[in-house]
């Protein structure tokens, strides 16, 4: 049998282009290798259709009575079968000569090439992203995407312990490094064998190009800086963005802000996210036009959107590093009591920005988009950050992925929808569950506005209302509200601008 899915798992590498049919002896032996095993006898059986979950887990179940695989469980069991699909992968070197090869037809030809290999090596697990629940649901601000992100497996409790008990290490010192290309892991660093990364030059620096192995939309990249170093938004951040338009004039690029609280998760190491689709932010329209002195050739105005953002608009990106400059400086220094807006308390500063570029034909867009992380006592998590009534769907930080209009929500809510369909559907006290019981007095807010909740029906309503509950969330990010007093407010910050 184990002979069997080892032609498989070589004949999904030829079938993909991973390897040559000068690679497969080869190839064979580096699995046979992984597997802890020192003979192979090649079935003459043709194999077409290769389900590579299936072969991959049928390799470890064989690994397991080899003593390959030392337990039988999801970090294990990761580990390892990441180590079977490095028996497929070209060089670091070759991956590079091919992408830049290709580049010369179009930078789309390469981009395709390479999110194409990211997905046949296993890095992009395809088979876990379709597990993820997506939908979508039109607001006024138009649509917003919503995931439930169920790709990340849930760590068993054994691997979590032997997690902390592992020898801690600080190589790879995050998981952004470049030093993560080709890493074998371990149970608390994901193995990174198949891991390759495109090497790039923005702002006169070595900057790496690759893709997230937890694509929520498109073509989701990250572009992060070759050396460890602390995220920053200033001048230098608007160039590098640009660049790398410039280089991929098919995709947006946009930076987390860099103060806690308003920025992504990974604040220790600069680096970006971009990508090959439009999110609805880019789609909203400007509803108020601005002129600032100095910048009459670049249109800008305030963004139809839940958060604060300004647009700025030209065919010269040059135009939109200076004016982008000199409103983040703005920015950084302005305090506006009426609109609780604080530069600093304490000499903490609480002003910085989230900024996303963009090539739409043959102008450059540069998204600037206003944050602030200041606590209250009421708001220990941030005054401008998901209030607590909407803790139960969302608590997590407002990264930038979510800035333009995707909501990344946590697992545990499908098996919790579930559950409130049933005791929806069955008359049952929401507040008798624990796990659901803190979405009870949400449930019953928007229960009324349904003439009947049926069982063709409640799925599609508890997916508008988590909708409905992320508009919120975007809504209690933004600096300046929608409405006439937010809007007069910003206005006095425009004003600052001139």
């Amino acid at each position: 049998m184990v002979d069997r899915e080892i032609k498989k798992l070589v004949s999904y590498g030829l079938e993909r282009g991973l390897i040559e049919k000068e690679d497969a002896i080869y190839a064979a032996n580096r699995i046979l290798s992984v597997l802890h095993m020192d003979s192979y006898q090649e079935p003459e059986e043709e194999f077409g259709q290769i389900e590579l979950e299936a072969v991959l887990n049928n390799l470890l179940d064989c690994a397991l009575e080899t003593g390959a695989l030392e337990e039988d469980s999801i970090g294990y069991r990761d580990l390892l079968d990441t180590k079977l699909m490095a028996c497929l992968m070209p060089r670091p070197s070759e991956v590079i000569h091919k992408f830049w090869e290709k580049y010369q037809v179009s930078p789309q030809n390469a981009t395709e090439y390479f999110y194409k290999l990211s997905q046949d090596s296993d890095y992009i697990r395809r088979y876990r992203i379709k597990k993820d629940m997506k939908w979508v649901v039109d607001t006024e601000y138009g649509p917003l995407d919503i995931t439930i992100n169920l790709s990340k497996p849930e760590k068993d409790p054994k691997a979590i312990a032997a997690a902390k008990l592992a020898k801690q290490s600080s190589y790879p010192k995050c998981l952004l490094c470049k030093e993560n290309e080709g890493y074998s892991g371990r149970l608390n660093h994901p193995a990174r064998d198949n891991h390759r990364i495109i090497p790039i030059t923005i702002n006169g620096q070595g900057w790496g190009f690759q893709y997230s192995p937890y694509v929520y939309y498109n073509e989701h990249c990250i572009v992060f800086n070759g050396e460890h170093i602390p995220m920053k938004v200033d001048k230098a951040t608007f160039v590098k963005l640009f660049d790398f338009i410039k280089l991929f004039p098919h995709y947006f690029l946009g930076s987390n802000a860099d103060l806690p609280i308003v920025g992504g998760s990974i604040l220790t190491h600069d680096h970006f996210q971009g990508g090959n689709y439009t999110f609805a932010m880019a789609k909203a329209p400007m509803e108020q036009y601005i002129t600032i002195p100095g910048f009459e050739d670049v249109e800008a105005g305030i963004v139809k959107w839940p958060l604060s953002v300004i647009r700025t608009r030209s065919k010269d990106e040059k135009r939109l590093i200076e004016l982008g400059e000199k409103i983040l400086n703005k920015w950084r220094n302005y305090t506006d009591k009426e609109a609780y807006i604080f530069a600093e308390t304490n000499g903490e500063p609480h002003n910085t920005i989230t900024p996303i570029a963009r090539k739409v034909g043959e102008v450059y867009e540069l998204d600037l988009t206003l944050r602030n992380n200041i606590t209250t006592e009421e708001c220990p998590l941030g005054l401008y950050h998901p209030h607590n009534e909407l803790h139960h769907i969302k608590k997590e930080n407002i990264g930038l992925i979510e800035v333009m209009g995707l909501a990344v929500l946590p697992s545990r809510l499908k098996e919790e929808m579930a559950l409130l369909k049933e005791y929806i559907l069955g008359g049952k006290d929401i507040r008798a569950n624990e796990k659901i019981a803190k979405h009870a007095d949400w449930v019953e807010e928007f229960k009324g506005d349904y003439v009947s909740i049926t069982e063709e029906n409640v799925e599609g309503i508890l997916k508008q209302e988590i909708g409905k509950v992320f508009k919120k969330v975007l809504e209690d990010a933004g600096v300046f509200k929608c409405t006439e007093e937010g809007r007069k407010a910003f206005g006095r910050f425009v004003e600052v601008l001139k």
